[in-house]
């Protein structure tokens, strides 16, 4: 049986895909081919995109899509109204400030970022579901898909190693895993979940068949304030600022993982109590959460499935 293995960057962030059997080869090239389409089509930084396109015209007129780039739109302000607003793909003004609106210790002004706020809301983006086309109301409105485009992409390159016959293949974007199918010995996939303090450490592994695993945390990406604070990537969309919610890290696992994704920051901005209630909304979904105190929290269905390092104590919700 071929195995073979593919390693580059792509979506801004770096991509490992393995997959196993007659027509991996192809299949892996398929997957490349397949997230050059993707980026083209949904990254706000390419001029040509839809979402860049949508993003230009906002406050003026609606933009014609494809039905791809529509579907995950939709599905994105599902979300939005699932968790009244706590995740929010018009957030676009709130990360461009924060990206390019501070100095190296600082966070943005407040002025800043009440101004960047008030162009943030799920429901100025308007959907003409019979031309297939949207509109943002205000100008100076723009959508990012970083809460949802890694999951979506994932889920595509499964559906193109399935269109290969491939039945064990393993994808990561930039931590963002999805799995199809079980090794080629039968065995589980075992994801490691970085421990949030400690680079290169682990608090565990997570083993599983057919499910994706997205993890979000105040650790990916971030800056130490000169205040000594933590600023993390993460924004909450009711704050403009870094969510505080109680947590370290939030990791989902389920069998989509554009759902994975979205919920995995949902959850990161909710903290575990809301949390744990609004994952009582979905079926077959589970969660490890970490807490400031760097608690491993896990739900109930992961007891057999997560493994703890030695010397991680974990508490079974």
């Amino acid at each position: 049986m071929e195995t073979l293995q593919n390693k580059y960057l792509g979506m801004n962030t770096v991509m490992t895909h393995r997959a196993f059997g007659k027509h991996a080869g192809i299949a892996l090239g398929a997957v490349r081919n397949e997230a050059l389409r993707l980026e083209e089509l949904l990254s706000r930084f390419i001029p040509r995109s839809d979402i860049s396109r949508i993003n230009s015209s906002a406050g003026i007129k609606y933009e014609k899509l494809s039905n791809e780039t529509y579907e995950v739109l939709s599905r994105a302000i599902e979300f939005s109204k699932y968790c009244f607003g706590s995740f929010d793909v018009t957030i676009g003004p709130l990360v461009t400030l924060w990206k390019e609106g501070r100095n190296e210790s600082s966070p943005p002004e407040d002025s800043d970022i009440r101004r960047a706020l008030a162009l943030v809301d799920y429901k100025d983006l308007m959907l003409d579901q019979d031309k297939k086309a949207v509109k943002l109301q205000k100008a100076g409105q723009s959508i990012d898909l970083g809460g949802i485009g890694k999951g979506y992409a994932a889920d595509r390159f499964l559906e193109v190693f399935r269109q290969y016959e491939v039945t064990s293949a393993f994808t990561n974007i930039g931590g963002n895993v999805a799995t199809l199918g079980a090794k080629p010995d039968g065995s589980p996939w075992c994801v490691g979940i970085q421990h949030p303090r400690q680079e290169d450490s682990l608090v565990g592994i997570v083993c599983v068949v057919d499910k994706s695993v997205v993890t979000s945390g105040d650790y990916q990406r971030y800056f130490i304030g000169s205040n000594g604070k933590r600023y993390h990537h993460i924004l909450d969309p009711s704050t403009g600022y870094p969510a505080e919610s109680g947590l370290a890290s939030i990791t989902i696992i389920g069998d989509n993982s554009m759902a994975a994704d979205a919920l995995s920051t949902i959850l990161f901005v909710e903290g575990m109590e809301k949390g744990v209630e609004l994952l009582r909304r979905f079926s077959g979904i589970e969660a490890i959460f970490i807490d400031k105190d760097l608690q491993v929290h896990i739900t109930d269905g992961l007891k057999e499935s997560f493994i703890p390092n030695e010397g991680i104590s974990v508490d079974v919700l």
